[in-house]
């Protein structure tokens, strides 16, 4: 897909939870929504040092097709009242939050790079005291590329508001902050008010404004839907604004589970790994060129039965027709009733899906830790774009370069290999060949769910290739070859990584506050799980392990840690 444009709507949402999850799965067609008063909640209560109860997390609307960006919340009483969702679609634009140029509650900067140029967009709800006004005229920053200035300003003046007959001497500051971002203000296509007042005697208003590039071709193009509000007291400003065109991926290889496709694709997979002749590998060059051969296989048939996968608005499984009915009926209606319909819909549908999900977990599975993912943590919201060596990481080779000195810091660091000499020499063991029933029960303990490799083969497809006698021989011939010829192949060695974030940081601006998550080929983590089995048998026989090593060894836990210090430390 070829993203030149991006639809933005922004709406004022009364801390109203259910009109953010309304906006979230129904204007999918949007790149961008800015919310103004997002409720802010405790959503759990979370461990802490300092207090046995634990700490409240406080979070906000979240969705799995929108990325979610906010300030982090100091408490539930004073919570940022600005927060910005970006469809996943548009995460290779490199959304962040910068905060290291505007650092206020209230108002949030968000860049983006289109054709390598960096833009940015302020998303701002000042309040009856216009405190973000003051301090947006008091830091006097110069921010060049700003597409859009929008949000509630809590200004009435005569330019903008039809029905308001005086001009505000807030508004000559307003309008000296959007010229210094070289803004104009927007005139809507049609006029509307943006607020609507349910208080008797008082007229609705003009709060909500728009600002855009001066001169642009977009500006006096917004639009205001009064009827798009639900039963918030603000109505939503649209606007389509050009830029570069940038390709964006809207799909991807997938094979699902279970399916027609799956069960084709591990038919080829094993019936082209069962004729393999790997009983004679006697060379490091033989070793690479079967297990790249086998890699070949697997790539050959993922290529040849995968399917490609859009990223669609059905991502909730409970999302139903009544759902879309009940809210057609209150748009075209807008009656509170409706509106009580519709929020009952909503709440009676949850319940049932999750009953039954709840349902399954206990009958099928019997693991209740499946249960866990649902109180877990929400994901924790973006913050400031990485910095290192003091500039932003904007461009993909920049954030390699802040990470790889981050993780990779001892990579030429030099150790001191004398403390081996320290050690006593013992009898030279001969290492058993493996044996099928080792790499069976190595294989029943990993888990299903967990990501796959580079070659995308899961610990589930690899059970159900291995279950085959044949194709589990051809493993324990090139593990034993791995031993034999002291080599581990190559495609053993490639991976992928993800960088997730550590919980609880105040600031997620740096590398440090990440960690990487490797994801290996899974034949060959099962190859080494086998080894490490073996490796501690070895150790723990011949007592090369210390008494007090506790950590990484098996029947041994915090127990005896806890033991081991009240005993003997």
């Amino acid at each position: 897909m070829i993203l030149n444009k991006l639809n933005i709507i922004s709406q004022n949402v009364c801390k109203n939870h259910l009109i953010i999850n309304t906006i979230l799965k129904t204007h999918l067609h949007f790149d961008i929504i800015l919310i103004q008063e997002p409720l802010w909640s405790v959503i759990c209560q979370v461990p802490s040092s300092i207090n046995s109860e634990g700490e409240n997390l406080i979070g906000t609307v979240h969705h799995p097709n929108w990325i979610l960006f906010a300030s982090i919340p100091v408490n539930k009483a004073y919570s940022p009242r600005v927060s910005t969702y970006i469809n996943i679609c548009l995460s290779l634009l490199h959304f962040s939050l910068c905060r290291d140029i505007i650092n206020h509650p209230d108002i949030l900067l968000m860049s983006f790079t289109n054709n390598h140029v960096q833009y940015f967009i302020i998303n701002i709800y000042s309040d009856s005291f216009h405190l973000a006004l003051k301090y947006l005229k008091d830091i006097e920053v110069n921010i060049n590329n700003v597409l859009i200035m929008t949000g509630d300003f809590n200004i009435r003046d005569s330019l903008w508001d039809l029905s308001f007959p005086h001009h505000s001497a807030i508004s000559d500051d307003l309008f000296i902050i959007a010229d210094s971002y070289n803004l104009a203000i927007s005139t809507p296509t049609k006029y509307y008010p943006t607020r609507y007042s349910d208080t008797t005697g008082e007229a609705d208003s003009t709060i909500d404004l728009m600002f855009l590039r001066n001169g642009s071709s977009e500006i006096n193009q917004h639009s205001i839907h009064p009827d798009w509000r639900l039963i918030s007291d603000y109505a939503p400003l649209i606007i389509v604004i050009p830029i570069e065109d940038e390709i964006i991926k809207t799909s991807k290889l997938l094979i699902q589970q279970k399916s027609k496709v799956e069960n084709a694709f591990l038919e080829e997979v094993i019936s082209s790994f069962k004729n393999f002749n790997m009983s004679n590998i006697t060379s490091k060059e033989v070793l690479e060129h079967m297990v790249n051969k086998l890699n070949s296989i697997v790539n050959q048939a993922w290529n040849k039965n995968a399917k490609h996968s859009r990223i669609t608005k059905h991502s909730k499984k409970w999302w139903s027709k009544e759902y879309n009915k009940t809210l057609t009926d209150y748009r075209s209606t807008r009656s509170l009733n409706n509106w009580k319909i519709f929020k009952k819909v909503v709440k009676d549908t949850k319940r049932a899906f999750f009953d039954l999900k709840i349902q399954e977990v206990a009958e099928k599975s019997h693991s209740l830790w499946e249960l866990t993912s649902w109180i877990n943590k929400q994901k924790l919201p973006a913050t400031k774009a990485i910095k290192h060596e003091g500039q932003p990481c904007l461009t993909l080779e920049n954030l390699w370069n802040a990470l790889h000195s981050t993780f990779n810091i001892a990579l030429h660091r030099q150790v001191n290999m004398d403390i081996f000499n320290k050690l006593s020499l013992k009898p030279i063991t001969v290492w058993a060949p493996f044996l099928k029933e080792e790499f069976r029960q190595a294989l029943n303990k990993c888990n299903n769910s967990s990501a796959p490799g580079p070659d995308k083969l899961t610990w589930r497809h690899l059970k159900i290739v291995l279950n085959l006698d044949s194709c589990m021989s051809h493993i324990v011939n090139i593990a034993n070859a791995c031993i034999n010829l002291g080599h581990s192949p190559n495609h053993f060695k490639q991976l992928s990584m993800v960088i997730i974030p550590k919980p609880n940081k105040m600031a997620y601006n740096s590398s440090k506050s990440f960690r990487p998550i490797v994801l290996l080929n899974t034949i060959g983590k099962l190859i080494e799980k086998v080894i490490a089995e073996c490796l501690q048998f070895h150790v723990a026989k011949n007592d090369f392990i210390h008494p007090s090593q506790l950590d990484g060894l098996k029947f041994k836990s915090t127990t005896d840690a806890g033991v081991t210090l009240t005993h003997i430390i």
